[in-house]
Parts: structure tokens; C-alpha cells; sequence
């Protein structure tokens, strides 16, 4: 899906992940150059949903993204892996190859129960796979204002994650819902929406995390400094 919503057609491309996680197909001759947002994208194919049943018999492989992604690390400052709403081999191989993760929830009942299944396996994949992984944040998405369910999800998940929690809630909205149809992100297609600007400050939240995290780190780094001294 994130592919065929920044405009590109998954019908026909020559390359995709799926070569990389499969065939060992290098991943930098799968990247394409995107002129939405001005992003690099590895893209995926239907060919990908497949995937999951050849992955089975392949050696490591819970670390096929991961070593897929390894020669790239000094290319980009940052990597985002769009993974899908599964717990699957695809989904593990995000959370392996990760160092941070940031969940979804709609607020519906059902996605409280899919969200204790997923922290379940985060925290598996930590211990077993990955332990450098950790939660960086919980985005509230489609809600309904109208509504006291909407509401009530909002609460218990803040209840039980006061500080995962990004105080930005993403409405639900038409243009969001528009928006793929067109191949654009909100940010191009209505960036003055409802949802359009709920996402611009969702990511202003993100970029604070990140810089308190970066000066958190940077001062156990001269902590650790010192004690050597």
C-alpha cells in the first residue's frame, strides 16, 4: 500500500522487495527515486504477499530484510519499514531489522485486543531476535469524535501507556481516505485538511521524541566517557 500511494504502479515494475528478501537481488538496484516528498522507496509487488510462504524454508530467516537493508545503513539517516497489519514472517522481519517501532491503533474494542497481541511480540522479538528494539510510540488514528467509543479506546490506551502515547490523534477523514487514490500523501494532496494537519503535527511530535532521545544518548555517551576515565 505504500507503494501504490506514493504513485507508483506496482503492475509493472521490474524489481521489487520481494527479488531483494527472495532472490538476494541487491537492494539498491530495487530502490526508485520518488518525486513525491523526494523519498527513496524499495517497493513491493502483490509477488510480496506470496513471499511469506517461500520465506519458511529459507535459511535466517527472520533476517532477510535486515540483511537486505545492511549495505544501505550509511546511505540514509533514516529508514522507514512500512510493515503490514499482520503478526507474520514479514512482520517479524520488520521488527527485526528495526531499532524502533511506532503502532497504529485505530480506536475501535478490536484493535486493543490485536495491540496486546502485537506488544507480545515485540517484546519476543526482543528478547530472542533483536534486543536493541523498543516502542517509540503509540498514534491514535480514525477517530470519531463523535462517538464515546472512540473516546473510551483513546483513554484506556493513554491508561495503560501514559507515556508511549503521542498526544496527536489522527481523525478519521475523507481526504485521508482520498488522498492514496490520487498516489499522494496527505501532506501534498490536502495538507490543510483535518487529517492533513493532524499528520504535520504528529510528525513535529516525532521529531521532538527524536531529539530528546538524541541528547539523552549523547549524555550517557559522555557519561560512559567519564567512567572509563
Amino acid at each position: 500500500n505504500a507503494t501504490s500511494s506514493l504513485g507508483v504502479d506496482k503492475d509493472n515494475l521490474p524489481l521489487s522487495l520481494y527479488d531483494s528478501l527472495i532472490r538476494e537481488v541487491p537492494l539498491s538496484q530495487v530502490i526508485l527515486f520518488t518525486k513525491t516528498l523526494h523519498l527513496d522507496l524499495a517497493p513491493s509487488t502483490p509477488s510480496l504477499a506470496g513471499a511469506r510462504v517461500e520465506m519458511v524454508h529459507l535459511p535466517d530467516r527472520e533476517r532477510l530484510l535486515l540483511h537486505a537493508l545492511q549495505p544501505l545503513e550509511e546511505r540514509y539517516d533514516d529508514i522507514i519499514i512500512d510493515s503490514p497489519p499482520s503478526l507474520g514472517l514479514l512482520t517479524v522481519n520488520a521488527l527485526v531489522a528495526a531499532r524502533e517501532v511506532i503502532i497504529p491503533v485505530q480506536c475501535e474494542y478490536l484493535s486493543l485486543e490485536g495491540l496486546t497481541h502485537l506488544l507480545q511480540t515485540i517484546e519476543l522479538v526482543r528478547r530472542a531476535l533483536n534486543p536493541r528494539l523498543r516502542l517509540f510510540g503509540l498514534v491514535m488514528t480514525m477517530f470519531d469524535g463523535r462517538t464515546n467509543l472512540s473516546r473510551q479506546v483513546v483513554e484506556e490506551v493513554r491508561r495503560h501507556f501514559p507515556k508511549r502515547v503521542f498526544t496527536t490523534v489522527i481523525p478519521r477523514s475523507v481526504r485521508l481516505s482520498e488522498a492514496p487514490s490520487y498516489g499522494e500523501p496527505i501532506s501534498t494532496y490536502a495538507p490543510r485538511s483535518p487529517g492533513g494537519l493532524a499528520y504535520e503535527a504528529l510528525a513535529r511530535e516525532i521529531k521532538e521524541r527524536v531529539e530528546v532521545l538524541q541528547r539523552r544518548r549523547r549524555v550517557l555517551e559522555r557519561y560512559r566517557s567519564w567512567k572509563e576515565v
